[in-house]
C-alpha cells in the first residue's frame, strides 16, 4: 500500500469518528436543552463535562484530519 493510500485511509477512519463525535455532542446538547431543570446538579455538571470533553475531542480529529490532508497535498 502506497503512502497516499494510507493516508486517505486514515482519513477516511477519521471522518467516521469524526461523524461519531459530533452525533454525540449534539446529543449531548440537546439532552442539556431538554432537561436542564429535571436532573439533579451532579447530572447537570457531568453532562457539561462530558460535552465539552467531546467537542475538545471533536476539534482534535479535526486538527488530525487537517494535518493528514496537508501530507497528502505535499506527496
Amino acid at each position: 500500500m502506497s503512502k497516499a493510500d494510507r493516508i486517505k485511509e486514515e482519513i477516511g477512519w477519521l471522518k467516521v469518528v469524526f461523524g461519531i463525535l459530533v452525533a454525540t455532542d449534539i446529543s449531548l446538547m440537546a439532552w442539556l436543552a431538554q432537561n436542564f431543570s429535571r436532573p439533579t446538579r451532579f447530572q447537570v455538571l457531568v453532562a457539561l463535562a462530558a460535552v465539552a470533553l467531546v467537542t475538545a475531542a471533536v476539534v482534535w480529529v479535526n486538527h488530525i484530519a487537517y494535518a493528514r490532508i496537508k501530507q497528502l497535498e505535499e506527496l
